[in-house]
């Protein structure tokens, strides 16, 4: 299902050279909004999430997987259509990024060992680990596209920074 403020076959990338001012704007927003949601992880991703699908016409998901328990990831806050509901740190890109605490920048997700194909539609993801103010993690930030290839350098750098704002506020 397309989203209502996004028309079928519109453009589903930014340019690489509007990428760095829209992750700006994007944090700009987040560290505008985060204050009122007085360390309330939920609306914190809630929040977050929203703002990212809003900044990234590629992204068709958006969102957190929290970890509820050791080696477990549940669906939390999210944008775009039905995602898995667990995830186990041993399987797919958002187990990965769990399990390694490091970012997963996947071009092509069908390559990925062990991809787990929450959305059929789904062809490249962004991974990012959450930490909270402790440095304990408590989520991964994801992000989909239907595009192959659709995230890079500029992604990573701008969405770990998000996740870096966000760990102010947990």
């Amino acid at each position: 299902m397309e989203n209502a403020h996004r028309p079928a076959g519109a453009a589903a990338t930014l340019e690489a050279a509007a990428k760095p001012a829209a992750y700006r704007e994007l944090l700009q927003n987040l560290a505008a909004v985060l204050p009122a949601c007085d360390h309330d992880a939920v609306a914190i991703m809630a929040s977050a999430a929203c703002l990212l699908r809003e900044a990234l016409p590629y992204a068709s998901w958006a969102g957190f997987y929290r970890v509820v328990a050791p080696g477990l990831l549940r669906v939390g806050p999210y944008q775009g259509p039905l995602g898995c509901l667990e995830i186990p740190f041993d399987r797919g890109v958002c187990g990965a990024a769990a399990r390694e605490r490091r970012t997963q920048l996947v071009a092509d997700v069908h390559a990925f060992p062990g991809h787990i194909a929450c959305d059929a539609a789904a062809r490249s993801e962004l991974v990012v680990p959450v930490v909270d103010r402790a440095g304990e993690l408590v989520a991964v930030l994801d992000l989909d596209s239907h595009e192959p290839a659709a995230f890079d350098a500029a992604d990573r750098d701008g969405v770990e920074a998000v996740a870096r704002l966000l760990a102010e506020h947990l």
